[in-house]
């Protein structure tokens, strides 16, 4: 049974916390329990991440260091993030499973993603990326550096960048590869380094980001993955989100939660996109026992038995298989 466990990277920083290394080291400890659950029920595991608040403090000090020293464009700060982040998931996950008696070695590969140079996303720049900045500072990199800026509701100016959808990891031969012997893989970081092809073949980096479910769900088809576990800081998907009504969705097919996607029950900036992952792997994927679920990172072994989270499969579920509620999936 093979798994691709998309971890957002907020999940590696405390709220309200300090955010550095010493934290997000302690996180990935925790983090590291049930993705250890996973490979001693026998799963098959590879993990992605987001990195938002680490691309952020990396586009911050490039910043505060614009005086003292060269800077970095953003695709050497995913590549930097998916290295760094990588270390961190892959030392101690593989720490836990060898106090589990479990000596597998855990690896990290830094990956780029091919995006189409004419996506929309190009022309119209929307995601926000590093610090906020006062007018004065947001107009110099305007006209200096060639950057888009927005004003951010009242809190300051902000850069903004494409984020176009991923079309094909480019090292996706060596990471089937490596999952058809049995490796256990952190990959395709923060959504990927964004790459466009160049008639030549050559490929070239490009000032965006990725989503990283999106990207997971390729991943996740390509590899032939039973499961895409989206983990994320709720329990489950629910409609009539923090609303008197609120209900949690426990197991729903594809065309049940594209009408509640249609009737505006999953915001934009947090659960829209993880649901819109979740189909596209289920398009895209040729398993036919292929699922998607979305919960909590500390829920995810019980997930996966059905026992919490949102299970996605491509039909409804029949009230049989609602009771049976997978007990035997693990």
């Amino acid at each position: 049974m093979k798994i691709v466990v998309a971890i957002g990277g907020n999940a590696l920083v405390t709220p309200g916390g300090t955010g550095d290394i010493a934290d997000q080291f302690r996180h990935s400890r925790e983090m590291a329990v049930p993705l250890a659950d996973l490979v001693e029920r026998g799963w098959q595991v590879t993990v992605t991440h987001g990195n938002g608040p680490q691309v952020g403090s990396i586009m911050r000090r490039v910043e505060i260091a614009s005086n003292s020293v060269y800077p970095i464009d953003l695709g050497l700060a995913v590549a930097d993030t998916q290295a760094g982040m990588g270390y961190m998931i892959a030392q101690t996950w593989g720490n836990e499973l060898i106090v589990r008696g479990l000596p597998r070695l855990p690896a990290a590969l830094v990956t780029s993603v091919l995006v189409d140079r004419a996506d929309p996303a190009f022309t119209n720049p929307t995601k926000p990326i590093g610090p906020f900045l006062d007018e004065a500072a947001a107009k110099l990199h305007e006209q200096r550096d060639g950057w888009h800026v927005v004003e951010d509701s009242g809190r300051g100016y902000r850069r903004v960048v494409a984020s176009p959808r991923p079309v094909r990891i480019v090292e996706i031969d060596v990471l089937k590869e490596l999952v058809a012997q049995g490796r256990l893989l952190i990959a395709a970081g923060g959504g990927g380094i964004p790459v466009v092809q160049l008639p030549d073949g050559r490929y070239e980096g490009v000032e965006a980001v990725i989503d990283k479910d999106l990207t997971s769900a390729i991943l996740a088809a390509e590899v032939d993955a039973d499961v895409l576990a989206i983990l994320t800081g709720v329990d489950a998907v629910y409609i009539n989100y923090r609303k008197p009504a609120q209900q949690p969705v426990r197991r729903i097919g594809l065309a049940r939660l594209q009408q509640l996607e249609s009737d505006g029950h999953f915001a934009a900036g947090s659960m829209l996109p993880k649901i819109r992952a979740a189909v596209d792997f289920l398009r895209r994927s040729t398993n036919p026992n292929a699922r998607a679920i979305i919960t909590d990172w500390s829920d995810l072994p019980a997930a996966l038995e059905g026992r919490c989270g949102t299970t996605i499969t491509r039909e409804e579920p029949s009230a049989a298989s609602t009771q049976n509620r997978m007990v035997t999936s693990i």
